[in-house]
Formats: structure tokens, C-alpha cells, sequence
């Protein structure tokens, strides 16, 4: 059968490379793909705005599924599941991995989102949501810092601004209020109570319809913990970017901490999920910090994270089609989920001047010779370009800020983190730039 994945980031070429390992697997259709997937096995790169005329938003994707026979969907970011992407397929008889659109609003607004914590109590720093920027100022003022300032829409992980003085705080609420740092996103604000612990992140599969409900088949099935690491520098420093390498598992995450978190946050999440009737048949992120008080719920999103998805998905020891299948048929609870025993380390190489303007275009030289036993390369900010070498075979240039993870497996943690590293040596390019110590002691963000 053949699967069409949408999305171009170093997410999606995982979940390709994960979907073409299933043997009823035929093809894999990426829209648009990258220079990783293009390269990809059973893989086929397909540009929607080569499909002109009549067509627009989601019909596109759909008519792109439809002429190539597709039979199921994986929507891998956000923005497309906000706008409806699971609906339109589903609606155009294609089933699709991927909340549909009222759910998707838990990550396309954080105030909505908070709402939805509160009313169902999930466990979660204590907030307050503000239009007026008077208002905000003064509730911070009254609070004091530290304190969290977030844009309440999809802002592209720009959109939270951890302030540790007052002063910061109103600068941040008067860039996201007045200077539009993420336009609209920001004309709401949601100000949070600033928590204090290390921040992990738990992935999930979920299955929920009001049908499966009423059967007893509604569930969230967590995955190995993982954790990413924000900062630009070596030590949790410079400032904040989409992600510079994960690990997964995270080993300070103990059984007591998982319980925790199932009986005060996954559940009480599952419970609000069938209360408000939500289809929800695809992925959840639950971005964790780990208090003293027990892990407590910072945000969802409404996908598979990135970069965590590069390092929790060659852990998985299970064919990820058919746990796709299991999702959107409602057997999920039946579902035998096997992983691997180690651990996957996956830092990121990044371009210079990432996270702010950087060059694109850039040839890739990748040694294959150097990359380690259990090492893959997940393409993110790369395309394919044709003809690049004198024989005519295709190369890779940098497109992005974040160009690719070097994702390795090992039985232990050091031999992960090795592997990781010395296949992140086999790739150059001009101005690459990378964190040194992805997954060590002080690496992670921790208040």
C-alpha cells in the first residue's frame, strides 16, 4: 500500500524512514519531502505547488493522495492540523494520522489549551490569559519574576519568553503585544507561574472518537520519555532555538515519575479528550517539567516533536505502520508495543547564524564511509540538488536554519553518544555548526 506524509522537516524524514520499513509498505509519499527523504528507500518526493489551477489549501494534498493511490495520511506539523488537514481527509474517504481540527486547537492556542488543563485537572503551572497590555503589565508586576510570557498562537517555538526580571517580562509582553515579533500570534498572551525543575518531553499515540468512547477502545499510549535541548551553546546557554539534539530514553525519568505522570496528567487528558467529543486519532506531545511536587504539563502539541521524533522512533522495535493502523481503526489498546533497550542520541548541525539569518544553498558533503553501525542521518533544512557532482548524481544544499540530526543507537548511553558524534563528523559544510555535549551532565535546560 502507499502512505502519503506531509511535511519537510527532519520529523517527517523519520516517520518516512520509519513507515518504509514496513513490509506492507509499497511507497512512501512525501509532500513536499526534503533532500533527506528524496533519497529516501520506497520514498518519492512529490512539490504540491506543482499542482496548479483550481485547487488550494487542503484539497491539494488530498488530490495529491487520491492520484497516487494513497490509502492513509500522516500529517506531521501543526500548522496543517490546525487548519483542518485530518478533516479533509477523512472527508475525501482517506484515513489520516493527525487530530482533526477542534482538537488540533489545543497546541494552535494556548489559552484554549490551559482551559482545557484547568477544566479537567491536568496538572499545570497556574496562569492568567490577556488581550489588553495594560492589564498584562500590571499582573506582572504584581507577580514578580521569574515569570512566563507565551503568544497564545502558533508561533514556530518563537513564541515563549522565559523572563527572569520584571523589566524582561514587559519587554517581552510589548515585542509579542506592539512589535509584533510572531504577528498575530501574539495579540494574545498567556503569563504563567514560573516552574522550577528539568523539562522532559513524553510523545505519545493516541485513538479517540466519541465511537471508541462508547466501546471502551479510547486510549493514550505513551512512548519512551525523551528530552530535548533548546539552547544554541554547550551548557544550556545563548538563546532559545527549534532544537539542538535530543535524547530519549532520559534516565532520571523513574517509574514513580511515569506513574505521576499517567494519573495526573495522561489520564486527566484522555478523560477531556472524550468529554469534549474530540476525534483525535494521531500523535500528542506533552512537554513535561519535573518539579518537586511531580511532573507538571507545560504545553501540548498535537503532533510528534522535533527533534525528539529522531531520537525516540529508532527506538521502537514495532512495525510503526501498523501501529498507525491501530490508531485509526480503534484497536490500539491491543497494540504490542516493543522497544529497544537502549539509547539514542541525536544531536543537530545547524547553520551559521542559526537561529537568526543565516545562508542557504550551501553544498553538504557527507563521508557515508564515516557514518557509525546504527547511526542514520535525518535531513531537516536540506533539499536535493541535481547534477551537483561531475557523474550527474544528486548532492544535498542547505534550505534551513536546523540542517540535519545525527541519530545513533547504542545498548549503553556512551556508546549512543560516540556513535552519534563521530558520525556528525562524516558531514561538512560551510559554517556548520553543532552543540558538543547533547544528552551529558548539564546539558539540559533545568530552572
Amino acid at each position: 500500500m502507499k502512505v502519503i506524509v506531509i511535511g519537510n522537516g527532519g520529523r517527517e524524514h523519520a516517520i518516512a524512514w520509519k513507515l518504509a520499513q514496513s513490509s506492507s509498505v509499497t511507497d512512501v509519499i512525501c509532500v513536499p519531502g526534503n533532500g533527506g527523504t528524496a533519497l529516501e528507500e520506497k520514498c518519492t518526493n512529490i512539490d504540491p505547488s506543482s499542482y496548479s489551477g483550481e485547487l488550494s489549501g487542503n484539497d491539494v494534498f488530498v488530490k495529491i493522495a487520491q492520484d497516487n493511490s494513497c490509502t492513509l495520511a500522516v500529517v506531521g506539523p501543526e500548522n496543517p492540523l490546525a487548519e483542518g488537514m485530518a478533516d479533509a481527509f477523512w472527508k475525501a474517504g482517506i484515513p489520516a494520522v493527525g487530530p482533526k481540527y477542534a482538537a488540533a486547537q489545543l497546541e494552535a492556542s494556548k489559552d484554549l489549551a490551559k482551559d482545557f488543563m484547568q477544566k479537567y485537572g491536568v496538572a499545570c503551572a497556574e496562569s492568567k490569559t490577556f488581550t489588553d497590555e495594560a492589564q498584562a503589565l500590571t499582573y506582572i508586576e504584581e507577580k514578580g519574576a521569574p515569570i512566563v510570557v507565551k503568544a497564545d498562537g502558533l508561533a514556530a517555538g518563537k513564541g515563549v519568553i522565559v523572563a527572569q526580571t520584571v523589566q524582561q517580562a514587559k519587554d517581552a509582553v510589548k515585542e509579542l503585544m506592539e512589535g509584533g515579533m510572531v504577528g498575530d500570534a501574539g495579540k494574545k498572551l498567556v503569563i504563567e507561574q514560573y516552574l522550577r525543575g528539568a523539562e522532559i518531553s513524553i510523545l505519545a499515540a493516541v485513538s479517540v472518537t466519541p465511537e471508541y468512547a462508547k466501546e471502551g477502545k479510547a486510549c493514550i499510549v505513551p512512548f519512551l520519555s525523551a528530552r530535548d535541548h533548546k539552547r544554541l551553546l554547550d551548557g544550556a546557554k545563548g538563546p532559545n532555538t527549534g532544537g539542538m539534539g535530543a535524547i530519549s530514553p532520559v534516565d532520571d525519568v523513574t517509574p514513580l515519575i511515569m506513574s505521576q505522570f499517567e494519573k495526573n496528567i495522561l489520564e486527566p487528558t484522555l478523560k477531556g479528550l472524550v468529554a469534549e467529543g474530540y476525534d483525535y486519532r494521531g500523535f500528542i506531545f506533552f512537554g513535561l517539567m519535573l518539579t518537586a511536587e511531580g511532573p507538571k504539563c507545560l504545553e501540548y502539541n498535537v503532533r510528534l516533536g522535533d527533534p525528539e521524533t529522531q531520537a525516540v522512533l529508532p527506538l521502537m522495535d514495532f512495525d510503526f505502520k501498523k501501529m498507525c493502523d491501530a490508531i485509526v481503526d480503534g484497536s490500539l489498546k491491543s497494540f504490542d508495543f516493543k522497544w529497544k533497550k537502549g539509547y539514542v542520541v541525536a544531536p543537530v548541525a545547524v547553520s551559521g547564524g542559526y537561529p537568526k539569518s543565516y545562508k542557504k544553498g550551501i553544498p553538504i558533503e557527507i563521508a557515508k564511509a564515516k557514518i557509525a553501525s546504527d547511526a542514520k542521518i535525518f535531513v531537516a533544512g536540506a533539499i536535493e540538488e541535481r547534477c551537483a557532482h561531475k557523474d550527474g548524481t544528486p548532492s544535498l544544499v542547505t534550505s534551513g536554519g536546523r540542517v540535519l540530526a545525527c541519530s545513533a543507537y547504542g545498548d549503553t548511553f556512551d556508546e549512543a553518544w560516540k556513535k552519534a558524534y563521530s558520525t556528525m563528523g562524516a558531514v561538512k559544510f560551510k559554517d556548520m555548526f553543532y552543540r558538543k555535549d547533547i544528552g551529558l551532565p548539564g546539558a539540559a535546560e533545568s530552572n
